[in-house]
């Protein structure tokens, strides 16, 4: 014999239980999913470099999670920044780049001609190259090789 039971959803909002104190500064997460911070991962590196510098050394300091909020704060701020200033200026190689990523198991060599025209155009309107850290010196980075051994048949 089944009984009824009604289902455990809340049909309430979801509220915080522990809010941050008032003395860290509020900032609105950066609402990205995995393929579009994939795609922007290098730029943000680059134009973020300070504060995320910042917020590695003071997590060294103090392995406390409260000790770095401020500076991880900072850090989603400048993401954030960044991602606005690409949907202004660079929104549809960025979607197609992103789209791609998705698609496709979030593998770059998979996606080198969306990420390409999304290179040309971070260059061109804002100024910012992609820079693999680590890319031995003299060699030719693998996001511009032209014609590598390892490739799939892109469309």
């Amino acid at each position: 014999m089944s009984s009824y039971q009604p289902g455990s959803v809340q049909t309430r909002p979801y509220v915080d239980p522990t809010p941050l104190p008032d003395d860290i500064p509020k900032v609105q997460e950066l609402g990205a999913t995995s393929g579009p911070l994939k795609s922007a991962a290098f730029f943000i590196g680059a134009y973020c470099k300070e504060y995320n510098e910042d917020f590695m050394l003071c997590k060294a300091e103090n392995r406390d999670p409260g000790h770095c909020l401020k500076e991880g704060r900072r850090v989603t701020r400048c993401a954030t920044n960044l991602i606005d200033k690409m949907r202004e200026n660079c929104l549809s190689q960025f979607q197609e780049h992103w789209s791609c990523l998705e698609r496709n198991n979030q593998e770059y060599y998979l996606c080198r001609k969306p990420e390409r025209s999304l290179n040309t155009c971070m260059f061109e309107k804002l100024g910012l190259t992609k820079v693999i850290p680590g890319t031995p010196q003299g060699q030719k980075p693998i996001h511009e090789v032209e014609n590598p051994v390892f490739k799939a048949i892109q469309k």
